[in-house]
């Protein structure tokens, strides 16, 4: 049995699936429920309606979202923050801005990386001894 330190009230606890304690568990619950039930009466809300009303927090409301309880499917006002901008989204993690510039910066690494192997393979063919037959 794995003894922790909920992340969120910092007491201990048995850690089993969840990472926060049984209480802290409740109490999101609790807030998910409350964000569920504004968002079935006002299916115009944005992300900050929701947060304002039922003093939930933004980051609190995301997860719930990024985690597949609160679907954005009925509430077409709903979006939540790009991870590296911020920029508003109603999909994944990031924007599509910054998932090109993340393709772009993995695909230059990835032609460093592939130029020094490249420069790493000459240099050693040049410094390998190579026997020939000699006449």
């Amino acid at each position: 049995m794995n003894i922790s330190n909920c992340p969120k009230c910092g007491k201990i606890f048995a850690k089993g699936i969840k990472d926060i304690c049984p209480a802290c568990l409740k109490d999101i619950d609790k807030e998910y429920e409350t964000c569920v039930k504004y968002l079935r009466e006002n299916r115009g809300a944005t992300i900050h309606d929701v947060s304002n009303e039922t003093k939930v927090t933004i980051k609190q409301i995301t997860k719930f979202i990024r985690e597949g309880r609160i679907s954005l499917y009925n509430a077409p006002n709903m979006a939540y923050p790009c991870e590296i901008c911020g920029m508003v989204i109603r999909e994944g993690g990031m924007c599509d801005e910054c998932r090109k510039r993340l393709a772009k910066d993995v695909n230059a690494i990835k032609e460093q990386d592939k130029a020094k192997r490249e420069e790493d393979l000459k240099k050693n063919l040049t410094q390998t001894y190579k026997a020939t037959d000699k006449k």
